[in-house]
């Protein structure tokens, strides 16, 4: 992806009575036995993102949409905002000191009888143990979600049970991050300058686990300053106002809940410079059970209001309850969970499945004109957006939610000024979008070590217009295509046109000097897959162009069939890139070619060149040496499906979810193996992709949802079933089975409600 190093697991399922509403498929639990390996889940809605923590009680970072931090002489990252999820709790019963439960070591002898689901269908999270303190025990079950049908609120609910006659205290915070030491300056600081100030302050770019990515030390959040905050005891409630470092501002408040008829003999409102918190002391009774409520509203600015209107927000909350408040969010993912990928015979798949669409889902907004980045709403990559957003997510949601699907092509239509900036900078026509771009601004991004890859894999500008093209096409909204999308193709068309190079002797188009998909090659002629790219979506503007009206500069046409497309003739497939460039290096990727099969760019040839070429990518695939990127396992599978190869395409989806890529106990895939870059959506989304359109044979094109090559089933597998899609304006069902003979078959039922 952006890096020479593009990165099962273990899963533990549970299915306890209080879950027993839900299909097993959607559980992920954790045990004890996890607490040394446990990777952090996340909780999100697209809008508002918080993660996971053992305890479920802990004050956990936090994350607005497209909420970044612009610190001087760096790389915009996203901005912590302050943690919403702490509820501590205390026995007060301790031989040496006073003893928060949340400073306490995990250990199975304290955390008794310990499991915490991710209920995956539902997007909660439910903790249940019972703490051991100094002879007092207490049953803790806690329960927190970030709502998805009202996307500013979220809540965490605490309930106690002590057995014991007593007094206890309870602390509701909103933790108020220090800023982040040490900060580098990564818009200036070349790679060795970059590497020599990592190791003077004895810090290492390598994964430390369970958690941490390999590149931790560069990806740390930025910093929100609270600007003004205050709490009311009585009340009990928080409210803050805040803004992030040379950014936007945000706002948060907190409405505590007591239970019914509960007094506190003590309420307190603290303040400090990383923690307001309301503080409590109340009585307890032995075998009573006491439930706790915090109502979280949080907002930034273009999106909701100041500290007052959260406020009004969770106190509103608060007022209808939790039950009300968590049985709309329960409904709003029933409603997404209508549209379903069903594994009939590998439950492994469907877990996994399910969980990859969980996190897609939790990191992607419907009707905006927000990007979803590599990592979703973390500090992987920094937060910025990449072609990943355009041709990995974009295309795994389009026909299963064509609304949050329709989010990030908009998001490229919204930030064309900056991309039409950039071209101009540089003495090109048309719209130049960033390798790596600000989800809020669209402004480049990319590190000043990495700026060879900003300046050279230009493939992204095509990856850009074929989405747009894909929405229309998927969508039939000619309307939209003329309003949004084709000034975005038009803009990218006018780019290669003045980008690419006209080889007289040879009569042809050529685009030298670019940054490979395999990035290891960041300075080659005439990338097989950049040029296959910029030609279809020159051919694309000629038809948007039609579509809308419009003559078409003639000029696109010529170029994109007098494309070069390196080519071997001795041996009768495509080449990675020029052949002037040996083809010697031990990369991540080892080659590009199966990509000339995914499924928006699906480059036409016939079955013996498409198997040469297949031959060809996999001896320097399956030869390196490198730890295998998740990134390259779906497209190797879905070329492999092209040519009806059964066995190599299940093999390489097999791959994809027995790579140790994904993270104990909530299924966070990572990018590789070893670097721990979770949350990475990218791979989550082209696992996805290889069943919608590797497994189905579907592609989108002008004549429709078409049967491009013949459906497959993995050997195990006994149908698989795309519920609800989405083409057009029409829901179907389509369903992949065998026959009495074992042939495979698809069929498509219009579904007479949505």
């Amino acid at each position: 992806m952006k890096s020479s190093a593009r990165m099962l697991a273990w899963l533990a399922l549970a299915a306890s009575p209080a879950f027993a509403a839900t299909d097993p498929d959607f559980l992920l639990s954790a045990t004890a036995k996890d607490f040394a390996s446990y990777f952090p889940g996340q909780l999100a809605n697209g809008y508002l993102s918080t993660f996971t923590a053992p305890r479920g009680t802990e004050g956990n970072l936090a994350y607005l949409v497209a909420f970044m931090d612009y610190a001087k002489d760096d790389i915009a990252r996203p901005a912590a905002i302050p943690g919403w999820t702490e509820i501590d709790y205390s026995t007060g019963q301790s031989v040496a000191g006073h003893f928060w439960m949340n400073q306490v070591d995990l250990s199975p002898a304290v955390f008794k009888g310990y499991r915490q689901t991710l209920d995956l269908h539902d997007a909660t999270l439910t903790t249940r143990y019972r703490y051991l303190d100094h002879g007092r025990t207490t049953a803790v079950e806690v329960t927190t979600f970030v709502s998805q049908a009202s996307p500013h609120l979220a809540a965490t609910r605490l309930s106690i049970t002590p057995n014991f006659d007593g007094e206890v205290e309870l602390s509701f915070a909103l933790n108020t991050w220090a800023p982040h030491q040490p900060r580098f300056a990564l818009g200036k600081l070349s790679g060795e300058q970059m590497q020599e100030q990592v190791a003077s302050r004895n810090l290492k770019l390598q994964a430390v686990p369970p958690a941490t990515p390999d590149r931790a030390p560069l990806w740390y959040h930025g910093d929100t300053h609270v600007l003004d905050s205050d709490g009311d005891a009585r009340d009990l409630t928080l409210r803050l106002d805040g803004r992030a470092e040379q950014g936007l501002a945000m706002a948060e408040a907190a409405a505590i809940q007591l239970p019914e008829g509960l007094t506190p003999r003590e309420a307190r409102f603290y303040r400090s410079d990383y923690r307001l918190a309301l503080n409590l002391r109340v009585p307890v009774r032995k075998g009573i059970t006491y439930t706790f409520t915090k109502y979280v509203a949080a907002s930034r600015e273009g999106w909701g209001g100041d500290a007052a209107a959260d406020l009004a927000l969770a106190k509103a909350a608060r007022s209808k309850g939790f039950t009300t408040l968590l049985a709309a969010h329960q409904a709003a993912w029933r409603e997404l969970w209508q549209t379903d990928i069903r594994i009939d015979g590998d439950p492994q798949a469907q877990r996994i499945v399910h969980s990859d669409l969980y996190y897609l889902l939790a990191n992607s907004t419907r009707d905006t004109a927000w990007p979803i980045g590599a990592c979703g709403m973390t500090t992987g990559y920094a937060g910025h957006t990449f072609w990943d957003s355009d041709s990995w997510v974009f295309p795994a949601l389009l026909l299963l939610h064509p609304q949050r699907a329709k989010s990030l092509v908009m998001f490229r239509d919204r930030t064309l000024p900056a991309a039409e900036q950039r071209a101009r900078e540089r003495g090109l026509r048309g719209a130049m979008y960033p390798w790596e771009a600000d989800p809020q601004n669209g402004s480049e991004q990319t590190p000043h070590f990495a700026y060879v890859l900003g300046e050279r894999e230009i493939h992204v500008d095509a990856d850009i217009a074929i989405a747009q093209w894909q929405y229309y096409l998927a969508s039939g909204d000619k309307a939209w295509l003329q309003q949004h999308g084709w000034p975005v193709i038009r803009a990218v068309a006018q780019f290669w046109a003045s980008r690419v190079t006209y080889d007289a002797q040879q009569q042809r188009y050529e685009i030298l000097h670019v940054t490979s998909v395999d990035e290891d090659y960041n300075d080659v002629p005439n990338d097989t897959f950049t040029n296959v790219s910029a030609a279809k979506a020159l051919r694309i503007a000629g038809a948007a162009a039609r579509v809308v009206g419009t003559t078409p500069d003639p000029r696109w046409a010529d170029m994109a069939a007098r494309m070069y497309v390196p080519f071997s003739a001795k041996d009768g497939h495509h080449l990675d890139f020029d052949p002037s460039v040996p083809h010697a290096i031990d990369s991540w990727g080892g080659s590009a070619l199966p990509m000339l099969a995914y499924p928006s760019l699906d480059l036409p040839m016939g079955a013996a060149l498409r198997r040469r070429d297949f031959d060809y990518a996999l001896a320097p695939i399956t030869q390196s040496h490198r730890d295998p990127n998740s990134m390259g396992l779906a497209p190797t599978s879905i070329a492999a499906a092209t040519l009806g190869d059964n066995a190599e395409a299940s093999a390489w989806f097999q791959r994809n979810i027995t790579a140790n890529v994904l993270k104990p106990p909530f299924n966070v895939r990572t990018e590789t193996a070893n670097n721990n870059t979770g949350y990475f959506l990218t791979a989550a989304a082209g696992l996805l992709q290889n069943i919608v359109y590797g497994f189905s044979g579907l592609r989108i094109e002008q004549d429709g949802l078409v049967e491009a090559y013949p459906p497959m089933l993995p050997p195990k597998w006994k149908s698989l079933t795309l519920r609800r899609v989405a083409f057009r304006g029409k829901f179907y069902d389509i369903a992949i089975r065998r026959d009495a003979h074992g042939k495979v078959g698809l069929t498509r039922t219009l579904r007479t409600t949505p």
